[in-house]
């Protein structure tokens, strides 16, 4: 942080932050695409550069990278439709068998609990949590199956935006750019430049930072899936990376899908279950506070302290939106508050715009004189 980035600077990035995540919430069916589009502008970003080095103008360039992907989607969506469709049954046979799994093993931890525990077994706690079990394995297809079809019927023309935004970025990004700087005063126009420049190279770090924390996190869990002995180990962390871009509640599906793959896997040897559990949380934890500091939180430049309080109210004021949200958001509003308080902070540039206000009035009243 510079030296102009005082309490007052502070305030404000972190109220906007809250108003944008509260916000977003809203019009969650366009901020998705949005964030989708820059990971592919991100993505396809290099490509579209060397293309204009060598000779193609930034409209082919765009073209050529921007349709070459959608169009490298298309074919994979009518490759990959009639698998998926061939292997609809058994993936569904599969995933009955793995909450099976965890539901024995569910059943036998509260069995052992009771043993241990005398009021609990006065309670009845493992009949009572193995009828619940029952009656939500039987209801789930009835009561959830229809409203989670809808809900990804209703998302899919959002996301078919993802691809198309993305191909206007990389085709008129520097129109953009040129737009907003004929719009402001020439006394910021070197400043705004700065933090055009700034905003890109912020939301480039946390993609990049992304990327690298989801490297680190299947890497990491894989190995103690591995050193366990369950299989399939690479496969379960990259998931699970995958699954913890939405902090928290990502984790918490995760965990449960390598608790059931244990469970499933070695039903007489629960403690492979609890081992998982074990290595789960250790690669939670340093995921946490150690790999999102050193990856997000370094690449955005935020103290480890801020980046896992933002986390925590992210979630509090947008729910899972905002635990998605809030670091890109906030790497933004930093960008955008340390410019800002450059610009009011700093007396040349204030001189230097008062002056040319001046002179515009002076020239526009010149033919005014007698």
């Amino acid at each position: 942080m510079n030296r102009h980035s005082g309490p007052v600077v502070w305030i404000g990035i972190i109220v906007s932050t809250c108003l944008l995540l509260f916000l977003f919430k809203k019009i969650l069916w366009l901020v998705v695409p949005f964030l989708l589009a820059l990971i592919i502008y991100y993505f396809l970003q290099p490509a579209t550069h060397r293309l204009v080095l060598q000779g193609f103008s930034r409209k082919s360039a765009a073209a050529i990278t921007g349709g070459g992907f959608i169009l490298l989607l298309l074919i994979c969506a009518a490759l990959l439709f009639p698998w998926m469709s061939s292997h609809a049954v058994g993936w569904e046979a599969s995933l009955a068998r793995y909450v099976e799994g965890g539901s024995r093993l569910l059943q036998k931890t509260m069995a052992g609990l009771e043993i241990q525990f005398s009021f609990l077994e006065r309670a009845s706690l493992s009949r009572n949590v193995s009828e619940q079990m029952t009656g939500f394995s039987e209801t789930f297809a009835q009561r959830h199956l229809a409203d989670l079809v809808l809900t990804l019927a209703a998302w899919l023309p959002s996301l078919l935006l993802a691809p198309f935004l993305a191909f206007f970025f990389l085709r008129d990004g520097r129109r953009f750019t040129k737009f907003i700087g004929n719009a402001v005063p020439n006394a910021f126009f070197e400043r705004t430049l700065y933090l055009i420049h700034e905003m890109d190279k912020t939301a480039r770090a946390y993609f990049q930072g992304l990327i690298n924390l989801t490297i680190l996190d299947t890497i990491t869990l894989a190995i103690g899936l591995w050193v366990i002995g369950l299989s399939g180990a690479l496969v379960l962390g990259l998931v699970c990376a995958v699954l913890a871009w939405v902090p928290y509640v990502g984790s918490i599906l995760g965990c449960l899908l390598v608790v059931m793959v244990a469970a499933t896997d070695f039903p007489l040897d629960p403690w492979m279950a609890y081992g998982a559990i074990i290595v789960f949380i250790l690669v939670r934890l340093l995921d946490d506070f150690v790999f999102m500091p050193l990856t997000i939180g370094r690449s955005l430049r935020m103290h480890p302290l801020l980046t896992v309080l933002m986390i925590f109210i992210g979630g509090a004021v947008a729910g899972v939106a905002g635990l998605m949200l809030v670091l890109p958001l906030l790497g933004i509003a930093m960008v955008v508050g340390e410019t800002v308080g450059l610009i009011v902070t700093d007396p040349r540039l204030q001189a230097r715009y008062a002056h040319a206000r001046r002179l515009k009035a002076l020239q526009a009243a010149a033919d005014l004189q007698t």
